[in-house]
Formats: C-alpha cells, sequence, structure tokens
C-alpha cells in the first residue's frame, strides 16, 4: 500500500491547477459538474475516483485511460512503472485488459484482432482511367 500511496504522491506533485481542470474535463461524463467543481487538488481528485471505484491500489486502468487521453504520457508512464514493478503485469498481460480500459470497449473483450486473410480482403477494382 506504500507504493501506492507514493505513486499517487508523485502523480499529485506533477498535476498542476491547470493540468487539474483538463483531467476533470477528461472524466466529465464520470463526475457531475457540482461534484467536479468541488474538486480542486488533484489529492482530491484522486479521493474522488477511488470513492466511486474508478481508482484502486490495483486497478489504474481508468487513470491509464485519462492519462493518454489527456496527453500526459510522463503520468502515464509513472503508472505503467508502478503497475509493471509493484503489481508485477507486463505489457503483455496487459493485452488483455487494453480494451477494458474505454467502458465502451467492453463488449469487445475476446475478440481476437488479427490481419484478415486473403478471401477476406476485399479488392476493389481500379480507378478508371481518363481519357
Amino acid at each position: 500500500m506504500a507504493e501506492y500511496s507514493s505513486l499517487l504522491s508523485d502523480l499529485s506533485e506533477n498535476i498542476t491547477n491547470e493540468d487539474l481542470e483538463q483531467l476533470k474535463s477528461a472524466c466529465k461524463e464520470d463526475i457531475p459538474e457540482d461534484q467536479s467543481n468541488n474538486i480542486t487538488s488533484s489529492k482530491e481528485w484522486f479521493s474522488y475516483l477511488e470513492k466511486n471505484d474508478k481508482l484502486a491500489q490495483d486497478n489504474l486502468s481508468y487513470i491509464e485511460h485519462i492519462f493518454e487521453i489527456s496527453r500526459r504520457p510522463d503520468l502515464l508512464t509513472r503508472v505503467i512503472e508502478y503497475r509493471t514493478k509493484v503489481l508485477k503485469i507486463s505489457e503483455d498481460d496487459e493485452i488483455d485488459t487494453k480494451l477494458t480500459r474505454i467502458p465502451s470497449a467492453k463488449k469487445y473483450k475476446g475478440n481476437i484482432i488479427r490481419q484478415p486473410s486473403e478471401d477476406e480482403i476485399i479488392k476493389l477494382a481500379p480507378p478508371p482511367k481518363k481519357a
């Protein structure tokens, strides 16, 4: 648990007030506006996410997704390092949960993404030649 607290503390130190507004905006579908207005620090934001089952020491996929869409690769990298070193979940193990980061993508979990075979490829006719 100490590593998790350390991670959140480290992330909080690297989130400015401007960043916080961007992060809250990225999860506006999950945080009602009146409650979002009451969140004034990154620690309060993390606390809200924990209380609403969006964040836990062994479930970081939501904030990974938020950092990803908020274009904060530095924060995302810190979360991924925690996941791989502390939770011992590697990128290979993570493949199963990649699609579940986005709630609407859960229905696709279990479907294997693969290259289509030659028979499945739709062949298009060449464009008409100009006269």
